[in-house]
């Protein structure tokens, strides 16, 4: 019996609920100059009135509880797309490399895939978890140096030095977009004395992260790519006034600072 009022209740649609509940509230203002001096009406009155604003006030309750949700769903879901655009981007630029170096040195372009096959599995992996140690994250971006070391055939002055805590953790794949604009737009388009200078470092409660190359003025981007709004929108969802991120250009070097605080 009492499955059977339970399940009729859950089909009655809750604006009728509340249509009713109001209905009665007009009904006792109304015959409240009638029979307002009596007391059982006084009490009745009363106390449905505060269940009334209790009930509205858990009804209004939920409804916020349900946008946070809804925003915080909606913010992991667009957190998740973002992520798996980093991958993309990075391996088709790859891609389009390892298909000319088949052709001309194969020994090289087997090192190059098995390499790449390396990184493709922390970034599947790895990439989809909330946060990764700044160890891990370290090393990939030391396999991608490799991996650029590997396919130029000029030479490069690469320098990397990490100073890092253990134990620290960081959102997955953040610094790779600021150090592949560093290869892209710097060594990509240089001849000769091309340079690339990465420090990352912890300090306190902050990690912080720095790329410098030198660039050629002529191939300056009019627009920053997909990948670096990828990160600041990335930095706004998962470090939301928790970060810095800056850009400085003189003489030909350019160079990004970004600074994080640990979560």
């Amino acid at each position: 019996m009492n499955w059977i009022i339970k399940k009729s209740i859950k089909w009655i649609p809750n604006w009728l609920i509340w249509t009713v509940f109001i209905l009665i509230a007009f009904v006792i203002l109304i015959f409240n100059d009638v029979f307002g001096e009596s007391e059982v009406f006084g009490i009745f009155a009363f106390f449905y009135f505060i269940l009334l604003i209790f009930l509205l006030s858990r009804w209004i309750f939920l409804q916020i509880k349900s946008v946070i949700r809804l925003k915080n769903e909606k913010a992991k879901t667009e957190l998740l797309h973002l992520k798996s655009q980093v991958n993309p981007h990075f391996f088709f630029n790859m891609l389009n490399n390892l298909y000319g170096l088949v052709g001309t040195d194969a020994k090289k372009a087997q090192d190059l895939i098995l390499k790449l096959s390396d990184m493709m599995r922390y970034s599947i992996y790895e990439g989809e978890k909330d946060l990764v140690t700044l160890e891990e994250e370290v090393d990939y971006l030391k396999n991608y140096i490799e991996l650029h070391k590997m396919r130029y055939h000029k030479t490069i002055d690469i320098k990397f030095t990490d100073d890092i805590s253990k134990n620290c953790k960081v959102m997955p794949l953040l610094f790779i977009i600021l150090l592949e604009n560093a290869f892209k737009h710097g060594v990509e388009n240089l001849r000769k004395d091309a340079f690339v200078y990465v420090n990352i470092s912890t300090q306190g409660d902050d990690i912080l992260f720095s790329v410098e190359n030198n660039f050629d003025p002529s191939e300056v981007p009019e627009k920053p790519g997909i990948g670096l709004k990828n990160l600041k929108r990335r930095l706004e969802l998962g470090y939301l006034n928790k970060h810095s991120l800056s850009f400085t250009s003189t003489n030909e070097i350019y160079k990004v600072e970004l600074t994080i605080s640990k979560l």
